[in-house]
């Protein structure tokens, strides 16, 4: 997936710039999300034991705790590891669907490296099955990848891509899934919900990041709003439920009221100061 030239990490989350000669103002819009609370203790625990567990030294190391500490350590890391694994291989599915997407538009691509880049790491069967989904649908691109930004509430954020399929505007999110022992692509986490509708919401889009030039966001009429799940055995579109979006878009407002006192909050100074003893008499 290209890197929005304008996005920077920050101690706040990621944030846009208005241009690349000036510096972050707005937050993203997964950082906004992202600030809604999810409880993941359960899974890296899981994650940790099961990683232990797999792990070929432990019937030599059981019993022995200096053979035994290295692996527990190993085994902590388990989740994040996975997790970096899993969005380097989002990266690589979203550079692939990205290409599809300039070739359609006869701009200049990648396509043949983006392939070539799965099938080293043996996940061609994310390719095929978006390629088949492509098809099947017959998607017309406007615009991949296309930084979006909104005045009024203060974020910004990239989406995955614009087109029409069947004659409707879409905006559409792709998101590269695991498979589950039925062979089926794993189910679509609902924020994506908030997601697309803060890029519907939009006010403008990017056009020179250079020289920070941007136009009306000619998108966020009414368009349909897709979630795209892309796995090695399927991919699975599901729509926005349109009765859910303005409650979706009040929540993410809220999110973004507290990412801006989140901020405020750690330029306010130490929150706690030490105290010294009273004066002996």
């Amino acid at each position: 997936m290209t890197q929005p030239a304008l996005a920077h990490a920050t101690d706040f989350g990621r944030m846009y710039a208005r241009s690349l000669a000036e510096a972050p103002s707005v937050p993203s819009i997964t950082t906004v999300i992202g600030l809604q609370a999810i409880d993941l203790d359960g899974w890296i625990g899981y994650m940790a034991a099961k990683a232990l567990a797999d792990h070929p030294g432990l019937p030599e190391a059981a019993g022995r705790s200096e053979k035994l500490r290295p692996l527990v350590r190993e085994a902590a890391n388990a989740a994040a590891s996975f997790r970096d694994a899993a969005a380097e291989r989002g990266d690589r599915v979203h550079f692939y669907a990205e290409q599809v997407s300039l070739r359609a538009l006869d701009r200049e691509h990648e396509l043949e490296r983006a392939r070539e880049q799965l099938a080293e790491r043996g996940e061609s069967g994310y390719a095929d099955r978006f390629d088949a989904w492509w098809e099947d649908y017959a998607v017309q691109p406007l615009a991949p990848e296309v930084t979006v930004w909104n005045r009024t509430v203060g974020y910004a954020g990239t989406l995955d891509l614009v087109a029409r399929i069947a004659g409707r505007l879409v905006l559409i999110d792709f998101k590269t899934k695991g498979t589950d022992r039925n062979g089926q692509v794993k189910a679509l986490d609902p924020k994506v919900v908030m997601q697309l509708v803060a890029g519907m919401k939009a006010e403008e889009s990017l056009l020179d990041a250079a020289a920070g030039q941007w136009e009306e966001w000619r998108y966020g009429g009414d368009p349909l709003l897709l979630a795209v799940a892309i796995g090695e055995t399927e991919v699975r579109p599901m729509r926005a439920n349109p009765d859910v979006l303005p409650q979706q878009w009040y929540k993410f407002c809220a999110l973004r009221r507290l990412w801006e006192r989140n901020a405020d909050a750690a330029g306010a100074g130490a929150p706690l100061l030490p105290v010294a003893p009273p004066p002996v008499r």
